[in-house]
């Protein structure tokens, strides 16, 4: 469950739905507010992906995990 404070519930912290240097594909849902990436979603954890734009199904590859978001490039 994603909480105001990040992906946790409680004091149990839930392993990220994606990881550093794998390929997924998602749907591109909206833009960033700085407007140089698209948003996605797995399981409800945001995903920036560069050079992406809204309402494209794109395949991308994670560079980096944060704590309540990653991004990504396109593959």
């Amino acid at each position: 469950m994603v909480s105001r404070y990040g992906y946790r519930s409680g004091f149990k912290e839930y392993s990220k739905p994606v990881e550093v240097g794998k390929e997924y594909e998602a749907d591109i849902i909206e833009m960033s507010r700085r407007g140089d990436a698209g948003v996605a979603k797995i399981r409800g954890f945001v995903i920036f992906v560069a050079d992406a734009k809204p309402g494209e199904h794109v395949k991308f590859k994670i560079t980096r995990v944060g704590r309540n978001f990653a991004t990504a490039e396109l593959v």
